[in-house]
């Protein structure tokens, strides 16, 4: 196979528009590279690879806790010619992944590797040439505990309407923690559950529940259509992979507000955000209505981050915990202020379940679990982290540090609060 990949020295082949690509042509083009042993020989190099980097320039890569590690499968240095290639190879005959590509500059798929593995794959353009990014998707669907995901995430499946975020970086692990709940409601709740992704990654067999999946693309043009379509075909639960714009969120409110359990992610940093992030999105004369109508269906806001580990065996999930109590509810509908602080609303409620990020990170370090340096380039505010690490930290924040970060320092963590995360692979 190495020999063979470095006989692709031909001219790198333009993507055709969708009507012009045919089997043929792939067949032709692939004879000169044999993509699966590429990808086995990268995932033997760790067994906790997360991603698959194809880029122009560099040798194929591999993501091993959050580090990239290149791999020498035959190919020193990738060409425009290699990843066209590659890409094809991927799409197959998705006509509809081609015209986003060459519509938007990027498009998302799945792909199997079967027997081993499957992929989140996206394709995009840079520099006029293609780039190919594979995320890695465990072949089991995770379980909350076999995430080490906290105990009171559990309580999500005795949950009949609202409104479940997990939010977090890219990477960050909100796919699997997803997963895991809805593997909870698959072997304890005999319900009708259908989700909506960009592609499909985790595969749910119907077991105690019945589970629908649809994949963007294939199966429906977006999140919103998906989402309104959704509201007639009985679901009790609904997983949306993101909530990307104002149509999908107005949608996914309406369906909380109408007796369905919705769970979907975003793309902020913590609880508090997520609130902001949301209410952002609607007309400024609209906030009052909708900060109503959030603190009224939201359940919980579940953000992550992860973590290298100090003995350099795998990363951990920090997971921030904001449920909805009477007193978070007060704070969405009428807003953060001083003495309303979202933040110290978790920190002040752990038996309840509830956590910040730097109650855990706290944790994290005190423990030995992560280095000090570490743990307070993750944190939410490092400067009051630091403080409390050294002896000198009250229990409050200073006025002028509370506005800038919105949230007060954290009281010392109480005995018997959950542990974070410890997480080798997401």
């Amino acid at each position: 196979m190495p020999h063979c990949a470095q006989q692709l020295t031909s001219p790198v082949i333009p993507f055709k528009q969708p009507h012009q690509v045919d089997s043929k042509t792939a067949n032709d083009v692939m004879s000169y590279i044999d993509l699966p042993p590429i990808i086995e020989k990268m995932l033997n190099v760790s067994e906790t690879v997360s991603d698959l980097n194809f880029s122009v320039g560099r040798a194929p890569q591999v993501e091993v806790n959050g580090k990239l590690v290149p791999v020498d499968v035959g190919l020193k240095t990738i060409t425009p010619y290699h990843t066209e290639v590659m890409a094809m190879a991927l799409i197959g005959d998705n006509t509809e992944a081609v015209e986003k590509l060459i519509k938007t500059g990027s498009t998302d798929i799945s792909y199997s590797l079967p027997m081993r593995s499957r992929f989140r794959v996206n394709i995009f353009r840079q520099r006029g040439t293609l780039g190919i990014v594979m995320r890695v998707i465990p072949p089991q669907v995770p379980s909350l505990s076999s995430l080490n995901l906290p105990a009171t995430l559990g309580e999500i499946i005795e949950l009949k309407n609202g409104l479940v975020l997990v939010t977090g970086p890219t990477g960050s692990g909100k796919s699997s923690t997803l997963a895991a709940i809805i593997n909870k409601f698959n072997q304890e709740k005999a319900y009708h559950i259908i989700t909506i992704e960009d592609p499909i990654e985790f595969l749910h067999l119907h077991r105690v529940a019945t589970i629908n999946q649809r994949e963007l693309g294939s199966d429906t043009p977006n999140f919103a259509m998906a989402l309104r379509a959704a509201l007639r075909q009985a679901p009790k639960v609904i997983l949306v992979g993101e909530m990307r714009d104002i149509e999908t969120t107005e949608i996914a409110l309406e369906a909380a507000e109408t007796g369905h359990l919705v769970l979907s992610t975003l793309h902020t940093i913590d609880a508090a955000k997520t609130i902001d992030r949301i209410i952002g999105m609607y007309p400024k004369n609209e906030e009052s209505a909708i900060r109503t109508r959030l603190a009224q269906t939201f359940r919980y806001v579940v953000s992550q981050r992860l973590i290298p580990r100090a003995d350099g065996l795998g990363r951990v999930a920090a997971v921030e915990i904001l449920k909805s109590t009477p007193r978070t509810r007060e704070y969405i509908e009428r807003g953060e202020g001083e003495g309303r602080s979202l933040i110290q609303a978790m920190e002040d409620a752990s038996l309840d379940g509830m956590q910040s990020f730097d109650m855990v990170v706290e944790r994290l370090i005190q423990e030995k679990v992560v280095t000090k340096d570490d743990g307070l380039a993750y944190s939410t505010n490092p400067h009051n982290l630091a403080l409390r690490l050294s002896g000198f930290g009250g229990g409050s924040v200073s006025e002028e540090v509370q506005h800038s970060v919105r949230q007060p320092a954290a009281p010392a963590v109480p005995a018997g609060m959950p542990s974070a995360s410890v997480i080798s692979k997401y």
